[in-house]
């Protein structure tokens, strides 16, 4: 099953925590000194959060699924999606990790 994933870096982590906290209804599943994470149902949610990045806003958005399989069905549709797509180590356009593809964002 897929689950979207949106990685936010922020400035203030215990206050980000606190504020996501109360509009998730819930705490983070996985919390460290400088990233926390929820795993929602609904809607189904990969939320991180963190200070990892230098400037706060999005990190990366991406799409995980449960294995290998469904990711290499995913990557495949990607790729006939965009015709254009590009692949290169260290400075991808594309992402796979573990079970999930995503795309980290970036400026014009």
């Amino acid at each position: 099953m897929k689950r979207f994933h949106v990685h936010v870096a922020v400035s203030d982590l215990a206050q980000s925590i606190g504020f996501y906290s109360t509009l998730f209804g819930t705490a983070p599943t996985v919390r460290k000194t400088d990233y926390a994470k929820w795993m929602l149902d609904d809607p189904r949610l990969n939320f991180a959060i963190s200070q990892r990045a230098r400037q706060p806003g999005v990190n990366h958005l991406g799409i995980q699924v449960d294995d290998a399989a469904e990711l290499d069905a995913l990557h495949e549709r990607l790729a006939k999606a965009d015709k254009n797509l590009v692949e290169e180590a260290g400075t991808t356009a594309v992402t796979r990790r573990r079970t999930s593809i995503g795309s980290p964002i970036r400026k014009a």
